[in-house]
């Protein structure tokens, strides 16, 4: 059973930087499957942030975080990173982990996920 915890939310003031962990547990040590970050503010659809495919680091963004935020991984500690630079307001929302088995060159709607975090909280003041 695949588990997804993720971990490094917080409050922090606009301009600033948080990175997020996700430990995923469950895959095998030669599966490859892609991993992604969503967020979801409160009344607000669930949208993708970023993503990458752990065979070889091909990585997606939204738009709205291009050039702000990275993602990476550390195979050897089953853990997806997302590096958040530059944080405004308009990034506050739950960030949720997710884990899919396919590789896509852009961050794949909800519906088509497998796996999902619990979600760690982000929130930037003004």
């Amino acid at each position: 059973q695949v588990q997804l915890v993720e971990s490094g939310g917080g409050s922090v003031q606009a301009g600033g930087s948080l990175r997020l962990s996700c430990v995923a547990t469950g895959y095998m040590s030669y599966d490859f499957y892609s991993v992604a970050w969503f967020r979801q503010a409160p009344g607000m659809e669930r949208e993708g942030v970023a993503s990458i495919y752990t065979a070889d680091d091909y990585s997606s963004y939204a738009a709205s975080v291009k050039g702000r935020f990275t993602i990476s991984q550390d195979r050897a500690k089953d853990t997806v990173y997302l590096q958040m630079n530059s944080l405004t307001p308009e990034d506050t929302a739950m960030y949720i982990c997710a884990a899919y088995s396919f590789k896509a060159s852009f961050i794949p709607l909800p519906t088509a996920i497998r796996y999902w975090g619990q979600g760690t909280q982000v929130t930037v003041s003004s």
